[in-house]
This record gives structure tokens, sequence and C-alpha cells, in this order.
């Protein structure tokens, strides 16, 4: 028998392209790949790319540029690009870098076997389309092999939001949720193998809407089913929209034991005039009032957010709304970034701010989101919380896990095994990290 192939998948960006590169990998499995983590070894590399954050284009093509010399030391290299940015650019990857030979975008890669073998054929492949079929459904059941405690689970891709700073909707494309038969058929495999928890993903995973058994399910719903799952033992999701955030989810928090106390809940800014020039159909009043609900239902839920600054026109008094906002809501967590075009937004044609003013803004923000997750990460030594352990820590004896509030926690004890759920007692929070002992 021949040796296997090697595949090297570099991933970009948010968890749906970690469970893509997941499914991909699965799918060039059937091909004879199996992964490698030296990129010097594969026979195919893979560049799962983000088109989100600044400059995304030409940083893959600077990390393209990187593997001339792989190519000319090993001709029979395949060399591809998949993801938001395969999307976005298309044919002209292969017009700017012609050592590529596969061009896949997001809604394309259960067509990668076909693109493949192409390419070993010494064409290139390109497929950038927006198929009618389910790509889930065409992709082959996940292999029955042994993985970690945790998974990502697409349930809902696309947007339809069309924010006016983001490309998903014109990468992704509309939003389209997955029956939930399928999606409870996964989950089970998953459990199957060990996971014990799952994160539901979607780019808009609370206006899931996908086929059940009696019309169409909301995200709520769907909580309900994976929660008769014996062996799932926690349920996250995300990313959430405001305005889908319905009463049905809001209750689940507070009612089903396995959906865990966390929810990542993006405003964006706490200035109405920005947020409406965002297009985000919500107000920063009609947010708060949200996370009091929410809050009502869960009080001891752990808010994460995400934020932009130095949106065009965004003033001084803009950002001070933004500041007044997060201070009334208190993160545990909080992503925050300075603005930055995106070609073909609306928001790319507009005036923009100036860059030493963003940086500053930027600068202002972090630092309040910094010091409420101080303190809240704080607030926990003393306390006892539930902690899955995923993997050794660095010290030997050392496991690390995550909290139901997602917050990182090692405890030191040779006893403990990968999968198990224990109560631990906080004893120390350090920069990133809590201590813990079993309790």
């Amino acid at each position: 028998m021949s040796d296997p192939k090697k595949l090297f998948i570099k991933t970009y960006g948010c968890q749906m392209n970690v469970y893509d590169s997941e499914r991909m990998a699965e799918a060039l499995g059937g091909q004879g790949y199996v992964e490698t983590q030296s990129v010097e070894d594969a026979d195919m590399i893979l560049l799962n790319t983000c088109h989100i954050r600044e400059k995304a284009a030409e940083k893959v093509y600077s990390e393209l540029g990187r593997f001339k010399g792989l190519k000319a030391a090993k001709p029979d290299l395949k060399i591809g690009v998949a993801g938001c940015v395969a999307q976005a650019e298309g044919e002209e990857i292969m017009r700017r870098q012609p050592l590529v030979d596969l061009v896949v975008g997001p809604q394309s890669y259960h067509r990668l076997p076909e693109l493949e073998a192409k390419a070993r054929a010494g064409e290139k492949a390109l497929d950038t389309d927006f198929p009618e079929e389910d790509k889930f459904e065409k992709l082959k059941s996940r292999p029955k092999a042994k993985r970690g405690p945790t998974a990502f689970l697409t349930v809902q891709e696309g947007c339809d939001k069309f924010c006016a700073f983001c490309v998903v909707p014109y990468t992704r494309g509309a939003e389209v949720s997955r029956p939930a038969d399928r999606i409870l058929r996964e989950a089970n495999e998953l459990v199957e193998r060990g996971v014990r928890e799952i994160t539901l993903l979607g780019q808009n995973v609370n206006a899931y809407h996908g086929a059940g058994p009696n019309g169409d399910m909301t995200l709520a719903g769907l909580i309900w089913e994976l929660d008769k799952i014996d062996g799932l033992e926690r349920i996250r999701f995300t990313t959430s929209h405001p305005n889908d955030m319905s009463d049905d989810l809001i209750e689940a928090h507070g009612t089903c034991a396995k959906l865990m106390p966390y929810l990542h809940l993006p405003v964006q800014a706490g200035s109405d005039k920005i947020l409406k020039r965002m297009n985000r159909s919500h107000t920063a009043e009609s947010y708060l009032r949200l996370i009091e609900r929410i809050r009502a239902a869960r009080p001891d839920i752990l808010m994460s957010g995400d934020f932009i600054v130095g949106f065009p026109e965004e003033t001084e008094a803009d950002f001070q709304a933004t500041l007044d906002l997060v201070e009334e809501v208190r993160y545990g967590y909080a992503y925050s970034f300075k603005y930055s075009t995106r070609p073909g937004t609306p928001a790319a044609e507009r005036a923009q701010v100036d860059p030493a003013e963003a940086d500053d803004r930027l600068q202002r923000l972090q630092a309040v989101i910094t010091r409420h997750q101080r303190e809240i990460q704080d607030s926990m030594v003393g306390r006892e919380v539930s902690v899955l352990f995923e993997k050794p820590g660095r010290l030997p004896g050392q496991m690390v896990g995550k909290s139901e509030y997602l917050h990182a926690v090692h405890v030191q004890d040779p006893g403990l095994e990968a999968g198990q759920i224990a109560r631990v007692r906080i004893v120390a929070s350090g920069p990133n990290s809590l201590a813990g002992e079993l309790a």
C-alpha cells in the first residue's frame, strides 16, 4: 500500500471556519488524505480564510507567497484557498498567485473531492457558487473515531441583516437553516464519539428556523431537542443578533439546565445615530432592556459582546455613548475592533474617522472592558463552578477546562481526565485563567 497523502489546513477567523475545516478534512479523507501539523510534509495545503479582519485578502496573498519554495521543491504539492476570501476574490486569486491550484467558497466545500481530483490532473479547480443542494447532506457521515469533549456544530449559515460594515451576506449568502433532524443526527454522532459539550454555530444563530416535524423550529426548540440526548451535558450557541433574541430563547436560559449561562450578544455601538448608520435595526435602549430580560431569566449569566470604534461619522459624543453602555452592561468578555473598510460595503464609501482618533478610542474602550473582565473574573474566587476538563495543562498533573461561564480553569490533580465534569472551588484568579481545587 502507498503512504497516505498528507493535508495541512490553516484556519483563520471564526468558530464556523473551525467547523468547516473539520468537515473539509473529513471530505478529503475519502481521497486518501490524513492531516499533518507540518506544512513541509504536506501533499496539499489548504488555507481556510476569513474576510472579517482588516486587509484579509492581502494577508492571504502574503501567506501564499511563503509557499513558493515548497512548491518549487515539491512540484506535485497542491495549494488551495477556501472560505470567505476565496468567495470574494474567486479567480483573481489564481491570477495574482499562479501557484494556487484550487479555490473553493464556503458553500461548496462538499465538492472538494472532485476539485482535488481536477487539480491532481493538472487543471485549475474553481468553485465559488451558491449551490442549491445541501452541502451538509452531500458530505459523508462523520467518522466514528474518538474525539475531544467539545465540538462545534453549524446549524445556520448566511445573513440577511446587511450591516453597513459587513461582507458576510456577500461571502456566505442569505440565511439558511439546516433541518432539525440532520442536526440532531450529527449531534448524536458527536456524543457517541465522546463529545459532552456542543456549541451551535451560525452567523445569526438565533435566527435559526430549520424544518422540524411540526413546521419550522426555533433555536429554543432545537435546544430542547438536544437537551434530550443522553451524554450531552452542555449546550452553547454563537453568534446572536439582538433582534432575534426571542421570548422562548430567553426563557430557555432560565429553564434548560444544559444551556450554559453565557451569551455572546454583539451590540457594536452605544450611539443610536451610529447604530442606524450601521443598519443594526436596534437602539441602545432596546438592547439594554433586552439584557435586563435575559438577566431576569438567568441572573448569573455572563455576557460578552462585540464593538466597532471609529465607524464613519462617529463623534466623541457617539463614542462616549458606547462607553456608557459598556459601563452599564459590564461584559465578562468583549471583542473590540477599530473600523476598517470592506470594499463593496456601504460604509466603505463614507467619510472616515481620523485613524489616530480611532486608535485612541479603541485603547480607552479596551481599558474599560479589561477592567470589567478582570473584576468579574476576580469575583469568582471562593465560588464553586462546574468544569468540563478538556486537556492537560502546562504543569505535570494539571488539567485545564472551561467553567459554565466559559472561564478557563486549571486544577492540579493527577486523577482528572479529559471529558470529566467536576465541581471545582476557585482559589485564585490569574491574568487569563482561574486556579481551582476539586470541591
